[in-house]
């Protein structure tokens, strides 16, 4: 037995000693905090299958009527847990034939919303509005811009074009019954939104690409039988991952560098939000990396631990070499296998459940996030100063990269927050850029689109550990898109929340920098070499 098994038995040793699982079952709100209102309504998403299961033929039957309709796109307005488990789901399996095709629309960037746009045959377009709470700023924003197009189609009745998930009595609720939304999935309230894959904000865009939920929940519901097993933490595959989570953290190693076969990649970022945002608050966390090149071996830090999530018959054959040399030099890692893709709906419970116990372990609730609160202030009052001053909000550079890489001496992990246009290109360009950081520094990287990075590791960003090291990437745009009544366009939104992001990074002491890309698709020097953003 190594040192890292040891670790995690005397995990599992605790966690059977505290009873944590059996006081998980029983919602004992002290797992996670002393006030009961904390986590009363987040923590149902433990039975929540139960309540999904007898639904999966009245979503089938709608989104029969959505094909008959004539709609073949389907585009989600939301933002984090809203659409972070459809976007996986969707990215995973595709749409079936004859069914519609999806994207989702998480970004306030003027370039992105025309890219969208233009793509769209509006008419034949069903929008989702999905937000939990029925108040987040842009799915609500994204509503008023799109409704507005509408409008100007003619012999088209608006409100049949949109449906909204959302929480019983939010403002979208009582917004979708004002307009005439088609339909309204009214959520179970007592479900937090980063747990809510396997209801309806995940289950309603799986129908209507045409994706078989029943076996999404049927895997998921084996897994939530393995997960109600109390006696036996090593006979329990969510709480054996949790352990795992708490053993390793405990031995400093906070970086949960996550591997998947090629066809599963989405799966990462969906859990990134997940443990990000459940475990990143009061000053600790566990630090998902998801996304980065591989490296050499030897540039991977003391601070990494390992998850493999593979997927059988897969393009697996460089990745299982790769596992191998992990293993072969004693770094801890797990494997965690799928059969078929099906099996993600095991893997999300499964997750779900390690994540919950493992902020119950680490002394956090698994279901608030605070400062996510904090950053919607920040960014409204700087929306709030250009309504005033009528100027647009500034975003010169502030710091240099070079003074940013001097604070790092190991154990850190450099976050590159981007405020542009997501392209394949660019996705390159920043994975070209993680190697190098990687291969000079030793420290781990994440990268994050804004604004959807607010919703998911935003949190951990503000209230995780301070060893984060905080690049923000911004250019200002060429030619605004309006948003209709509003008196500023979506180039000043995403301008505002870049520039709210930094202050409130800043305002915490954190280490921060931000460089302006003069334009997009020129050269920007930043480690010494040369990249096209």
């Amino acid at each position: 037995m190594n040192e890292h098994d040891k670790c995690v038995n005397a995990v599992i040793n605790e966690l059977e000693r505290g009873d944590f699982v059996g006081r998980i079952w029983r919602r004992d709100h002290t797992v996670w905090s002393s006030e009961a209102e904390e986590v009363i309504h987040g923590v149902e998403w433990l039975n929540a299958i139960d309540k999904m299961s007898g639904l999966s033929a009245d979503l089938k039957d709608f989104a029969k009527n959505i094909v008959e309709d004539g709609f073949d796109q389907v585009v989600i307005l939301g933002m984090g847990g809203s659409s972070l488990g459809a976007e996986t789901i969707h990215k995973t399996f595709g749409s079936k034939t004859g069914f519609a095709d999806l994207s989702v629309l998480d970004s306030t960037i003027p370039e992105s919303i025309k890219s969208m746009s233009s793509k769209l045959d509006i008419g034949k377009t069903l929008f989702v509005v999905s937000s939990k709470s029925g108040t987040t700023l842009e799915p609500m924003l994204f509503y008023e811009f799109f409704k507005n197009q509408l409008s100007i189609c003619d012999n088209q009745i608006q409100g049949s074009n949109f449906i909204a998930i959302t929480d019983h009595e939010s403002p979208l609720a009582k917004l979708a019954v004002k307009d005439q939304f088609r339909k309204i999935f009214l959520n179970p309230a007592d479900v937090c939104g980063r747990y809510s894959v396997l209801t309806y904000f995940g289950l309603v865009p799986a129908a209507l690409v045409g994706v078989d939920m029943e076996q999404i929940l049927n895997r998921a519901a084996d897994m939530y039988k393995k997960c109600g097993e109390v006696d036996s933490i090593q006979n329990n595959p969510g709480a054996m991952l949790g352990a795992f989570f708490i053993g390793m953290h405990g031995e400093g190693r906070d970086k949960l560098t996550l591997l998947t076969s090629p066809a599963i990649d989405s799966f990462g970022f969906w859990a990134e939000q997940l443990v990000a945002e459940s475990t990143g608050k009061d000053g600790t966390g566990i630090v998902p990396i998801v996304g980065e090149p591989l490296i050499d071996l030897e540039n991977y830090g003391s601070d990494r631990f390992f998850v493999y999530v593979r997927l059988e018959d897969d393009d697996n054959q460089h990745l299982d070499e790769v596992v191998s040399r992990i293993q072969s030099k004693g770094l801890p890692i797990i494997k965690l296998s799928m059969a078929d893709k099906y099996d993600i709906g095991a893997e999300f419970y499964r997750w779900e459940f390690a994540t919950a116990l493992a902020s119950g372990m680490m002394g956090v609730n698994a279901f608030n996030q605070p400062n996510v609160q904090r950053s919607k202030e920040e960014i409204v009052s700087v929306l709030n100063e250009y309504l005033t001053s009528g100027k647009s909000p500034e975003l010169g550079a502030e710091g240099s990269f070079q003074s940013l890489m001097q604070m790092s001496s190991g154990g850190e992990y450099l976050a590159i927050m981007v405020y542009l246009e997501q392209t394949p290109e660019l996705d390159r360009t920043l994975g070209e850029f993680r190697k190098n950081i990687t291969d000079r520094y030793g420290i781990a990287t994440t990268v994050g689109y804004g604004p959807r990075f607010l919703h998911s590791t935003g949190q951990l960003h503000k209230g995780g550990p301070e060893s984060g090291l905080y690049l923000q990437l911004v250019s200002q745009s060429s030619q605004d898109v309006d948003i209709p009544g509003r008196g500023y366009g979506f180039g000043t939104v995403a301008q505002s929340q870049s520039l709210g992001d930094f202050r409130h990074l800043r305002s915490l002491g954190r280490h921060a920098v931000r460089v302006e890309v003069s334009q997009v698709g020129s050269e920007t020097i930043l480690d010494g070499n040369s990249y096209k953003f």
